[in-house]
């Protein structure tokens, strides 16, 4: 997991992107109690954050998040079977 801070808040999470679509973060309870559109949503249920969401995006658009690239993988494996 990488550390990253909401360009919204400041809030620090930590992030693990396992492909472009697929995003797991690791919540704190500072981050939790800092982040307005959770609070706004009763608690946040679902742990989701749109500002958040972006930052991740920006980030991983901008190489700070490692995305892995599934085509490189498969190559890689089809390597090392021969």
């Amino acid at each position: 997991m990488q550390p990253l801070e909401c360009g919204r808040c400041g809030g620090r999470v930590q992030v693990e992107k396992y492909s472009w679509q697929h995003t797991s973060v690791q919540w704190t309870a500072a981050s939790r109690a800092g982040c307005a559109e959770l609070r706004g949503a009763g608690g946040g249920s679902a742990g989701s954050c749109g500002a958040l969401r972006e930052s991740i995006r920006r980030a991983a658009l901008d190489g700070l998040i490692t995305v892995p690239d599934p085509d490189r993988e498969e190559e890689e494996e089809e390597e090392g079977a021969r």
